[in-house]
């Protein structure tokens, strides 16, 4: 499944830019960047729990926000691309 990942975490202290650190840390891991708080992941339902469980250790909910969306399999007639960044097809081939 294809979910997009918002997060707005607070980076008045230390604490908070170490927080947002974690959180960007842990969203690389599993999608791609495709605006400053916001990740593409593509995902299986367990992936998609487990990443969860892991971005919520990471914020403070007093003071940080954390949006997860589950997108239809229709990602290509649902998402619609402007500009120079272009995002990976998850289902095509990955060349290295």
């Amino acid at each position: 499944m294809l979910i997009i990942v918002c997060y707005d975490v607070s980076t008045e202290t230390r604490a908070g830019r170490r927080r947002l650190r974690r959180v960007a840390k842990v969203c690389e891991s599993t999608g791609q960047r495709v605006q400053q708080s916001v990740f593409e992941c593509q995902v299986t339902l367990a992936e998609f729990e487990q990443l969860e469980r892991r971005l919520l250790a990471e914020v403070d909910l007093a003071q940080d926000c954390l949006r997860l969306y589950r997108l239809p399999e229709t990602r290509g007639t649902e998402v619609r691309e402007h500009g120079k960044f272009k995002a990976v097809d998850f289902d095509g081939p990955l060349v290295l």
